[in-house]
């Protein structure tokens, strides 16, 4: 197998080593430089022809902003994942890097940040996995399954955590090291999709509701732009976030689409025509009301790992407008809204899933599928068109 090979911008020496130790200490992804801003980063890229940069915000000289803007410049393709803040500046900031062109966003930890770095492991093994794998196949190279990635990082978590607890005196290499492992743990099988019989025909449209993870703020970015300026009914969207960001986030989209989008807000109306952002660290349901139905939010535990969890927003939906609905389920690690996405097609709801070729990761939409949840598979130029399609055929008046 070959490996992911990844450029580390940050102007902090120490940011800079642990990261690559992360890197390096994964089967299947290498640290193959390193630059201490954007001026010295962009020089290294001709030489080192990286998968994937990882890019701080903040540095001197170049700061990561002017960076991506000599990228776009440039023409440079290769994906950069920000190394952000969690402030409220950083969150601005990092919003205006996806804007110019960055894929994704990993939050630095707060404290010390050599105590705290191991909080951040998962999140850099995923975003590397996601968004260099599929650029290093692009060019040729054979690499593990983002499924053989994501193992690693649960073990090393479990390791950090025993070692923390003092159940083990260090950390054997192998026991994190996917070639040591059985394949059996991170060779994805593809099976069959189940049958649902709904219980009841497809009716008229009132909602749309929308689960996305890795890889969403890019894809929502491409299907809110290309939404019908009328489409007539609301649309609620959990996308995985964390917490100072999603406000942001809402505001950027809104900057592009012809709707209004905001971040929902505990008893918000829901209105036609009008995008609802889960807010981070919040679930998003539906709830009657006599006179418009309403947006609650909670801070219930997390479902899937994550809160605002899809599977929360479906299982709302399921049970509110049952055959009345939408549920679309797109790029994203791990299976969360795969369950309640067939409680809603079970109902009768109409769903749609994006397909494996334009998904920065399939987990989330194959999961839906394979349960038999998923009418129909589009891809994310299509979406939008897709569901414009829908709305205009089938929506209640």
């Amino acid at each position: 197998m070959d490996n992911i090979e990844v450029l580390v911008c940050d102007d902090s020496a120490l940011m800079r080593n642990l990261i690559s130790r992360i890197i390096d200490s994964t089967d299947g992804m290498t640290t193959i430089g390193t630059a201490m801003n954007g001026k010295f980063c962009l020089q290294k890229i001709p030489q080192l022809k990286p998968d994937l940069i990882l890019l701080d915000i903040e540095m001197p000289e170049m700061t990561g902003v002017q960076f991506l803007e000599e990228r776009k410049k440039q023409g440079i393709d290769i994906p950069v994942v920000i190394l952000s803040s969690i402030a409220t500046k950083g969150a601005a900031v990092t919003m205006q890097c996806l804007d110019l062109g960055a894929s994704d966003f990993i939050t630095k930890p707060g404290g010390s940040t050599s105590s705290n770095i191991s909080s951040i492991t998962s999140s850099i093994i995923e975003k590397i996995a996601s968004y260099g794998s599929r650029y290093a196949r692009r060019k040729g190279k054979q690499i593990y399954p983002i499924e053989a990635f994501m193992q690693q990082a649960k073990l090393k978590e479990a390791t950090d955590a025993a070692i923390k607890t003092g159940l083990l005196d260090k950390i054997n290499p192998q026991a994190t090291k996917v070639s040591e492992l059985p394949p059996t743990l991170w060779q994805p099988k593809k099976k069959e999709p189940q049958t649902i019989t709904p219980e009841r025909e497809p009716g008229p449209i009132d909602i749309v509701a929308i689960g996305i993870s890795t890889g969403g703020p890019n894809a929502l970015r491409e299907v809110l732009a290309k939404i019908d300026p009328k489409f007539p009914k609301p649309i609620l969207i959990v996308q995985h976030m964390p917490a100072g960001f999603t406000k942001e986030f809402a505001s950027s989209l809104d900057r592009i689409c012809p709707l209004n989008v905001k971040e929902a807000e505990d008893g918000d109306l829901i209105h036609p025509g009008q995008v609802y952002v889960a807010p981070g660290d919040y679930h998003i349901k539906v709830e009657k009301s006599t006179l418009c139905n309403v947006i609650r939010l909670s801070q219930e535990p997390q479902r899937n790992g994550h809160r605002p969890s899809a599977d929360v927003l479906f299982e709302s939906v399921a049970k509110m407008y049952k055959n009345r609905a939408l549920g679309v389920i797109m790029t994203g690690m791990g299976k969360d809204g795969a369950v309640e996405l067939a409680e809603m097609r079970k109902q009768g709801a109409w769903t749609l899933g994006q397909d494996e070729k334009s998904a920065i990761v399939y987990g989330m939409p194959r999961a839906a599928f394979e349960l038999g949840a998923v009418q129909k598979q589009v891809s994310l130029e299509d979406m939008a068109s897709e569901m414009n399609k829908l709305l205009a055929e089938h929506a209640s008046h």
